[in-house]
């Protein structure tokens, strides 16, 4: 299931990036308790959670200790992810991302639905990125 369905089943935003990730079986399922912590910028309008979620997973293909991964190529990944995400969206914080919505408005849901979308194709694309 991608991360869209996940999202419209109540999932946070930084939770159904890593659902995604679960089902993709880039990370293992204990990642998606420490994810619900990130959503809503970190609990207060920080980073973005889609972002979040979404370098949680790659860290958990790319990090320290992995088999594609260490310190450098995981730091690569995020940059990249970053790089692309500020192509996109003027900002990396929620707080700026959904300032012009009230937080719990169905519109503010829409927005952040886009994001999460986005978000994933970037995490899938970037998932394939350099594994050898």
């Amino acid at each position: 299931m991608d991360a869209i369905k996940h999202f419209e089943q109540g999932f946070s935003c930084a939770e159904s990036l890593v659902c995604e990730g679960i089902d993709l079986g880039i990370c293992e399922k204990s990642l998606l308790s420490a994810a619900t912590a990130f959503s809503g910028g970190l609990s207060s309008g920080c980073l973005c959670g889609a972002i979040s979620g979404s370098l949680m997973v790659l860290s958990s293909l790319y990090g320290k200790n992995n088999k594609f991964g260490n310190e450098v190529k995981a730091k690569k990944i995020a940059s990249e992810f970053v790089k692309r995400f500020k192509e996109k969206f003027p900002a990396t914080c929620c707080r700026v991302l959904s300032r012009n919505f009230e937080f719990h408005s169905p519109e503010r849901r829409e927005h952040c639905k886009q994001i999460v979308e986005f978000c994933s194709q970037i995490m899938k694309e970037l998932a394939s990125y350099e594994r050898v």
